[in-house]
This record gives structure tokens, sequence and C-alpha cells, in this order.
């Protein structure tokens, strides 16, 4: 297969892969209010992708690496994760739909880590043309939304047939890219390795600490937005705000070709400080939205995403990378996805699920149920709170980032 045919590939797999994604996450909280479902009850099927990036790294790496041909296995996941998409709509309790939630995102994540790895494998030039292939996952994410949003679909089950009639085809489409074999056919690999153990000896470093507490701490507020947004628009009355939600993956494509500027001309420090205070920032400007009525305020919000994920995560990765020596790059990257989309998001989503009842009306103001100034207040100040933290602890590594 030649460079030019793989690399179309890869495009259309990854478009394929996001805009699945898309077609049901971002309205997930929205759907669930359909079914009189709680904030917690909310929050916490926001939490089953965590529960899949937990799964995910012993699938992969104790079993997907070891036993199977990567794109055969991308085939099987995608489609069984297409069939379990469909059910998903005949589940109409929490005591049903939660677990088989989990066990959609149990199917999905791993495909996140075993596209990739399949792409860095078969990419003649991985650092050039592994970004730009990446930019169609962008590019899915904004078609699924638009997607769910022709279909006015928000609250709709329609949108889990949507998700799953892309992923048997993202299923059946992984077999035509190149054949890979288990990367680690006959080799022991330790349940440490797996987890990204290893790279509990750079927690020595009192920097390196310090950033991972306020990694974790970050994960907190940010979930706060993607588990309440879709709830807050559904009750503002917003017209497909699926598709305009995607203003944010716009702007996530803007920023990532900034990213390389900024820290050449900055640091670590300062790039993923101004991550944090966008964070910060975003809240402010939604609880702001919600005493004034601003539309405008919501739009600013939803643009800033590119500045909060690529200054904060990135960035973060990049550091991490940079603090590793060869050996244990894996370990640590492996570390930080496991605090982030794991531990992490598992906190957040739940403590924003709680904090949506917390801030349920007594008497409903029109049609809103919920006080969203102090809904989006907490995160501002959680957010505030870890970049005092940040700010104060944080030293910069002497090593210049390249």
């Amino acid at each position: 297969m030649s460079q030019t045919t793989l690399k179309i590939r890869l495009c259309l797999f990854m478009f394929l892969q996001y805009f699945l994604w898309s077609a049901w996450y971002s309205t997930l909280g929205s759907y669930l209010g359909t079914l009189k479902f709680s904030g917690a009850e909310i929050g916490l099927a926001y939490g089953a992708f965590a529960w899949g990036a937990i799964i995910s790294p012993f699938f992969v790496g104790l079993i997907a690496d070891r036993y199977f041909a990567s794109e055969k296995l991308l085939a099987v996941l995608g489609i069984l994760g297409g069939a379990v998409l469909c059910c998903l709509p005949q589940l109409r309790t929490f005591g049903t739909f939660f677990p088989m939630l989990i066990l959609y995102c149990a199917l999905y994540v791993p495909t996140l880590a075993l596209g990739n790895s399949l792409s860095l494998h078969h990419l003649a030039d991985s650092k050039q043309d592994f970004p730009r292939v990446k930019i169609f996952s962008a590019v899915g994410w904004i078609a699924g939304g638009w997607a769910v949003s022709f279909l006015k679909a928000e609250q709709s089950p329609a949108q889990y047939y949507l998700a799953g009639g892309a992923s048997i085809v993202f299923g059946l489409f992984s077999l035509t890219l190149p054949h890979t074999p288990p990367l680690k056919k006959g080799q022991n690999v330790s349940l440490g390795e797996v987890l990204g153990l290893d790279a509990l000896a750079l927690l020595k470093k009192p920097t390196f600490a310090i950033f991972i507490l306020c990694m974790f701490l970050i994960c907190i507020p940010l979930y706060f937005y993607f588990v309440n947004l879709g709830v807050y628009l559904t009750e503002l009355g917003w017209k497909d705000f699926a598709g305009k939600m995607t203003l944010a993956q716009v702007s996530d494509v803007i920023f990532l070709f900034l990213l390389p500027v900024m820290l050449r001309k900055l640091n670590y420090k300062t790039t993923i400080l101004i991550g944090i205070l966008c964070w910060a920032a975003r809240y402010f400007l939604l609880a702001g939205s919600a005493t004034s009525s601003a539309t405008a305020l919501i739009v600013m919000a939803i643009l800033l995403h590119g500045v909060c994920y690529d200054f904060l995560f990135i960035a973060g990765q990049l550091y991490v990378d940079d603090e590793c020596t060869e050996r244990m790059r894996g370990a640590a990257q492996g570390f930080i996805a496991f605090i982030l989309w794991g531990i992490g998001a598992l906190v957040g989503t739940f403590l924003a699920g709680k904090s949506m009842d917390a801030h349920k009306l007594a008497t409903p103001q029109g049609t809103l149920l919920h006080d969203w100034n102090g809904i989006w207040m907490t995160p501002a100040w959680l957010a505030v709170g870890v970049m005092v933290v940040f700010l104060l602890f944080f030293k910069n590594p002497a090593k210049k980032a390249e």
C-alpha cells in the first residue's frame, strides 16, 4: 500500500472514529433528561467513558498487543460497539442503561489507542504526517454534531442509531487498513507496565508531583462542562445545539497550530497556566450567561475550548514526554492518561452530576429547572484554586521546550 493511499484511509478512519463518538457524547445529558434521570445519574453516565479508559489499558496491553492483529480487532470492536449502541434506546431505566453504556465504552475506548498505534506504525514520517491525519478526528467530531442537529436528534433515540450505524461502518472500514500483527506476541507484559506504574519514580521530583496533582484537580471542574452544558442549552431552548457546540473543535484545530509557537516563545509553565486560566474564564462566562441570558457569552465559552484543551493537556503531555527517559516514556504517558481520563474523569463527572442535583430549583423559572449561575460558579472557583496552586508550586523545567 502506498503512503498516499495509507494516509487517505487513515484520514477516513479517524473521521469515522470521532464522528460516531460525537454523535452521542455531547448530547448524552440532554437525552437522559428526557428519561427523567437525576443529575447524579447523568454524571455517572458520563463517567462510563472513564470506566472505559480504566479498562482499556488492560485490554490493549494484556490482550490486544499480544494476540490479535490491530485491524481485525478494530473491526470486531466497531461492529460489536455498533450493536450495543443500537440497544441503548431500548433501555429506559438507569439500572439497565448505565451497565450497557459502560460495556459500549469498554468496546470503544481501546479503538483510540489501537488506531493511534496502527497509524504511527505504518506512516513513514509519523512526526509530520500523524498530526495531519489526526486533524480529521476534529472534522469527524464536527460532522457528527451537525448530523445530530440536522436530524433534530439532540433529545431523540435517533442519535444512538446514527452512532451505531457509523460504528458498524467504522468496523468494516477497519478491515481495509494495512495488516498490523500483534506487537508484543510471545512477550511477558507486567501489570505495572500496562498501567504505567514504572513512571511513579518521576513523582520523586516535587515539580512533577505538583504537575500530576494539578492535572488531577483540574479534571474536577473540567467535567462540569461536558456533563452540564447539553442540559443547560436544552433548558435555554437552544435549537440544533449539537452542531453549534462543534465550534469547540474548530477552535481546537486553530490552537493546535498555535501551540508549538507558544511553547517556543513562552515555556511549559506559562502555557499550561494559560490553559488553566481559560478553564476558569470559560466557567465565569457561562455563569454570566445564566444571569444575563447573553448568547454571546456561551459562544465565547465554547470557542475557548481550543486553548483550554490544547494549552493544558497537549502541552502537559509534551511536558511529560520532555521529563522522561526513552525507557520510561510509554509508561509515563500511560500513567498520565490513567489519571486524566480514568480516575480524574470518574471524580469529575460524579461531582458535576451531584452539583446539578444540589442546584435544582424548588420552583422552575420558565424552562429553567436549575440554578445555572450556581452550577457554573462552582467549577470556576475550583479552577481558580488549581491555578493558584500551579502558579505557586510548579517550577518550569530547566530543559527548554523545543
